[in-house]
């Protein structure tokens, strides 16, 4: 009897080592899954950030899972995902929109942050700039016939009611910004005197908001818009690519701000998505996006090259929002937005 009880007990012992080898082998082959991947939640088109997650994987090894969406849509994920987290980095999306949500992301500064201008350096630690993007009015040119397009107020035009593609600027971030634009444009400075040529837009807008940023560059080189209101990258494309559109960088002033990148909060690769920060904000990346990809730099030392289309910021009227009431008030211009809009 005594015996088998040492014999059972021994097998039970046997067990539970093996066992326990087990798990410690499964821990280091997840640990090591871990090490080797990383999860981007992005509103940038795909055509602008798959070249630079297929570079970003080829130098580190590192496999990237890229979930595309609106900028409202993949925030709303991030913030309901909180408690158990399924990305590390949300690449994009407005300085307004990610700054007033900074609570989402962890606290990191890139390796390259010295060498940032200055306006768009990471002053709180949480928000990362990653690119410069003037708000520009994109037109077809071969609809918008004998109509003259230099500025927000040319818009007004009652033959373009109903022919402007504008996106929601609750779903999408560089519509917010064109918001935030016109409402220092069109009230010279002052935001709140605004809101009358924001009303009177939403009102030639004839009841049509489109879901994303995406819709309004393509709706207008696919020609189902005469004129939209978008970001210089997205209309550059289409002019590089031979579309017969023109981009109008408004006469009353375009505001030229970077857009953002955090590390989600808790994020379980956190160690992969600060290399991904580093990567996407080095001289070689910010170069390329400048060269080929129709982006603005953060970088001071970083070129423009005037073969692309890209025309220096000295060519333009530059104005400049005031950041903090923008970042402070974005539920309020949303909401006032929303109530002026449902109510034409």
């Amino acid at each position: 009897m005594k015996k088998s009880k040492s014999k059972l007990l021994f097998l039970c012992l046997l067990m539970l080592a093996f066992s326990l080898v087990a798990c410690s082998s499964n821990e280091k082959t997840n640990t090591g899954k871990k090490a080797k991947e990383l999860t981007v939640y992005s509103p940038h088109p795909l055509e602008f950030t798959e070249p630079l997650v297929k570079d970003f994987e080829n130098e580190t090894g590192i496999k990237v899972e890229l979930i595309s969406a609106g900028s409202g849509e993949l925030l709303k994920r991030v913030e309901s995902e909180k408690n158990n987290p399924l990305s590390d980095v949300l690449w994009g999306g407005s300085i307004s929109t990610l700054d007033s949500n900074k609570e989402l992301f962890e606290k990191f500064t890139s390796s390259n942050d010295d060498q940032v201008a200055d306006e768009f350096k990471n002053k709180d630690g949480y928000i990362t700039r990653f690119s410069v993007i003037p708000s520009v009015i994109m037109v077809n040119k071969n609809l918008i016939g004998d109509i003259k397009i230099e500025g927000y107020e040319d818009l007004l035009n009652k033959e373009l009611k109903g022919k402007i593609a504008n996106a929601d600027p609750s779903k999408s971030s560089s519509s917010l910004e064109q918001l935030i634009n016109q409402l220092f444009a069109m009230g010279n400075g002052d935001p709140e005197k605004g809101w009358d040529y924001v009303s009177k837009l939403i009102d030639n807008l004839d009841g049509k908001l489109l879901s994303g940023s995406s819709a309004v560059y393509k709706g207008v080189a696919d020609g189902e818009y005469t004129v939209g209101l978008t970001f210089e990258e997205a209309a550059l494309n289409y002019v590089r690519n031979g579309a017969p559109v023109d981009i109008i960088y408004p006469k009353e002033g375009t505001i030229a701000k970077a857009d953002g990148m955090g590390i989600v909060k808790d994020a379980k690769n956190k160690e992969n998505a600060q290399k991904f920060v580093d990567y996407v904000t080095s001289k070689d990346v910010q170069q390329k996006i400048t060269s080929e990809l129709n982006r603005r730099s953060i970088l001071k030392d970083v070129s423009i090259d005037k073969t692309t289309g890209i025309k220096d910021l000295s060519e333009i009227k530059v104005i400049k929002d005031d950041e903090e009431w923008s970042n402070e008030n974005k539920e309020n211009m949303l909401n006032k937005y929303k109530d002026i809009f449902t109510s034409n």
